[in-house]
């Protein structure tokens, strides 16, 4: 079994081969993908050694302090947190030994075809349809309040492919080229200014067979290792101590003695002891994903991500007063990344107001702690054995 002495070797190896000064960025990170040093705990060939996924950390330190480039995980988080464990669980080798190596890079960016307009919250209610022509699949139908649909190559999307079922039933998972004939993209602009989201028109797009994760019907057990994922990339990112929404807010408090008042001091105080807590939580719950797939805990984590985010947004605000609803630059904009920290406290503070519906709703989020972490009774479904046709919309 690999352990840490000889990933620090196989680090070092790569180091002396590609030294970080004088390599192509993009000829390193391949270089790193082939010898294993992506992500540890994949298997060998996939850019990994099979390694415990704890063990990453010794990769990183080594690479950072030797200067070398990292593949920008912000920009392509979809495809890291979402695309690629899902691809490792269902896909077949071809689908690994395709899609893996230029989504880790950032070659090839990833989006998320899943919410739609008449089914956010309740997703498996959704209406985009797939139907088999021959060897491929016919989709039609919209999804919204896709990021980085602007810039992605591949697209992970479900669809319902037999409407006569209950909709949990019907749903078949697939991967989605967008540069397909019949994919539309539009801006969808935020409170912010900006065009972070899109949503995405699709009109007799063909999806080969072959471009299938899962089986036919099984699409909404696949999406739920997506969705578990998902949750856990949003609400247990890894941060430093102070790290954050409440680091800006800290640092005003420290360096605007003037700003200062007892009840603020007490809500901050409050807050950073909360940011704390859900920091050390997030720690725990990547160390036990370790042992196993990420479950129901990575809710709680988003749970608590975007309550903080909004109180600690709101705070800071407050603190500011009459400049904290400053907003450096309203121009319309597509990013490639949300960048919390980098901006006005007017701009955190609105753009906070969508972490309790992206990644799933606080509302939803909230009956699957009760359900699958508490073991509390579950609330009454009346559509569960109706099927998807039958159904109101």
């Amino acid at each position: 079994m690999t352990d840490a002495a000889e990933l620090v070797r196989r680090t070092r190896e790569l180091l002396t081969e590609y030294p970080p000064a004088s390599t192509d960025r993009l000829a390193f990170l391949r270089a790193r993908f082939d010898a294993g040093l992506a992500w540890v705990h994949y298997p060998q060939g996939l850019g990994g050694l099979g390694a415990p996924r704890s063990l990453q950390s010794v990769v990183d330190a080594e690479l950072e302090a030797a200067g070398a480039p990292d593949n920008d995980p912000r920009r392509i988080g979809i495809g890291l947190g979402m695309a690629a464990p899902t691809i490792l669980k269902y896909g077949t080798e071809e689908h690994k030994q395709r899609y893996l190596r230029p989504l880790w890079t950032g070659e090839e960016v990833w989006c998320q075809l899943f919410s739609e307009p008449g089914a956010g919250s309740d997703l498996a209610a959704l209406g985009t349809r797939a139907v088999r022509a021959g060897e491929d699949w016919v989709v039609n139908g919209q999804k919204v309040w896709t990021s980085s649909a602007h810039l992605a190559r591949w697209a992970i999307l479900i669809a319902r492919t037999d409407p006569n079922v209950p909709k949990h039933a019907g749903i078949t998972y697939f991967l989605c080229d967008m540069t397909d004939p019949g994919v539309e993209v539009r801006p969808l602009r935020q409170i912010t200014g900006e065009a972070e989201f899109n949503e995405v028109f699709l009109t007799d797009v063909r999806i080969p067979d072959s471009r299938r994760l899962g089986e036919i019907g099984d699409g909404w057990r696949v999406a739920q290792t997506t969705l578990n994922n998902e949750r856990v990339a949003i609400g247990g990112m890894r941060l430093p101590r102070e790290g954050g929404m409440i680091a800006p807010v800290a640092k005003t408090w420290r360096e605007r003695p003037e700003l200062r008042t007892h009840d603020l001091h007490q809500r901050l105080l409050k807050l950073w002891v909360e940011a704390e807590v859900s920091r050390l939580t997030a720690e725990r719950l990547r160390q036990q994903l370790v042992a196993g797939q990420p479950g129901p805990e990575g809710a709680g984590m988003k749970l608590a991500f975007a309550r903080l985010n909004q109180e600690i947004s709101g705070l800071e605000v407050e603190l500011r007063g009459e400049e904290g609803l400053l907003y450096d630059d309203w121009t319309m904009r597509r990013p490639e990344l949300v960048d919390f920290t980098g901006r006005d406290a007017g701009y955190r503070y609105l753009r906070a107001k969508g972490n309790s519906i992206e990644g799933g709703t606080s509302e939803v989020l909230l009956n699957i702690v009760a359900e699958r972490v508490l073991g509390l009774p579950a609330e009454p479904r009346t559509d569960k054995d109706v099927a998807w046709k039958d159904l109101a919309r």
